[in-house]
């Protein structure tokens, strides 16, 4: 109950606050982290949490999915199909750019063998501009930039968890067993994306028979109703729930639009709230101790992980693009350590893997880092763009299609 009602404190306060937030550099999910880390062992130690208690495991479990089943949701097919060069540049060379010199980093200055090296890289790739989120929540932003932002932070974290679970499974004791774990993660992959295509199929058949059909009030109800029994099919079956979630949204929103569109409200906040626990669970875990066991070494991995590898590896992949200099810095600069990589962590250090716990700790310690740095630099910058809102985009984008829909839960309120 201690938990519970802490939550309800930083709930309430981040409420109260959020006005404030999105003119300051105050950020409502910091608030959450530093709530978790204040009540933990480290600091008042009114709650005894540590990464392999059960409550982190299913708060975190939950809280991705949700948080990839509404973001699937924004995935407009259309809208890539009109504007898809930069967000693929992004995505094919940017981010493996990232992952490979997060790897190099953390192999020669943390001292980590290739595999673990390379898990650490994939984990720390994925962005979530929810921790940035006046850049992609303020009409003063150009268009286009907010449309990279959206798109690239939508899609990398499902392009992410297959090689995190590839790499956990090669990064095992034995190669034997590695192998067969590997054989095992491409199986639940594949049986999580076909129950996260064919359920919303099998759903929105149901709804075009001429005797169902949802009442308007009852009508968000249907996705949630959907992702409900997703979740149990794929723990049911140890299909993977993630790439399900995800790949559910994105079919659900293109074959239901009207049912994705009364659901919006209503997921965005249980994501939200989803979100906000994870955060708060994720805070208790960041002790002094935890920070005392990096290295000097990683913390310079850290900061070369926030400061250069992320923006260099994105300045490359925009060069020669229609972005001016500063939209480029923007973009290159708001590389947060979302969510996702909050969980992938945890899986990391949950899998038994030999060098779990120092993975796991400099992953902690640079999404802690980021956080800070970018939910507390997102209106500053925002504040530097007075531009048109009627930039126009690249690859043909028209003046109709520039107010852009709002991704990972983001509104104008920074979370």
């Amino acid at each position: 109950m201690v938990l519970v009602s802490v939550f309800g404190i930083a709930l309430l306060v981040a409420v109260l606050l959020s006005g404030l937030a999105a003119r300051t550099i105050l950020s409502t999910s910091f608030l959450f982290l530093v709530g978790g880390a204040l009540v933990s062992d480290g600091f008042l130690g009114l709650i005894h949490i540590t990464p392999r208690s059960e409550v982190v495991a299913v708060t975190a479990d939950l809280a991705l999915f949700a948080v990839l089943f509404t973001d699937g949701m924004h995935v407009s097919f259309p809208e890539l199909k009109r504007a898809w060069r930069n967000p693929a540049r992004a995505l094919g060379l940017g981010m493996p750019l990232a992952c490979v010199g997060t790897a190099v980093a953390t192999h020669y200055l943390v001292r980590l063998d290739w595999t673990t090296s390379f898990l650490v890289g994939a984990v720390l790739a994925p962005t979530d501009p929810v921790f940035a989120s006046a850049i992609v929540g303020r009409k003063e932003v150009p268009a286009r930039l907010r449309q990279l932002l959206n798109v690239e932070s939508g899609i990398n974290d499902g392009l992410a968890l297959p090689v995190v679970l590839l790499l956990i499974a090669a990064a095992g004791p034995a190669a034997g067993h590695g192998e067969a774990s590997a054989t095992r993660i491409i199986l639940e992959l594949a049986l999580g994306l076909a129950f996260g295509v064919v359920l919303p199929l099998a759903v929105a058949a149901l709804v075009r028979l001429p005797l169902l059909g949802a009442e308007p009030k009852l009508q968000p109800l249907l996705p949630l109703a959907t992702g409900i029994i997703l979740y149990a099919a794929c723990h049911l079956t140890h299909a993977n729930p993630y790439l399900a979630a995800f790949s559910a949204g994105a079919v659900l929103a293109s074959v239901s639009p009207r049912a994705a569109e009364a659901f919006g409200p209503l997921g965005e906040s249980l994501a939200e709230l989803a979100k906000f626990a994870a955060l708060l669970v994720f805070g208790a875990l960041l002790t002094p101790q935890l920070f005392g066991d990096l290295s000097a070494g990683g913390y310079v991995t850290v900061a070369l992980a926030i400061v250069v590898i992320r923006p260099a590896s994105l300045l490359l992949s925009l060069w020669r693009t229609r972005f001016d200099r500063r939209e480029k810095l923007a973009a290159a600069w708001f590389g947060p350590k979302g969510f996702a990589s909050v969980v992938y962590g945890l899986l990391v250090l949950q899998s038994g893997i030999p060098q779990a716990e120092s993975a796991y700790t400099l992953i902690a310690v640079c999404i802690a880092f980021s956080i800070v740095a970018h939910s507390s630099s997102d209106v500053p910058v925002a504040r530097a763009f007075h531009v048109d809102d009627l930039v126009g985009f690249d690859d043909g984008e028209d003046a109709a299609n520039r107010d852009l829909p709002e991704q990972k839960g983001v509104s104008h309120a920074r979370a």
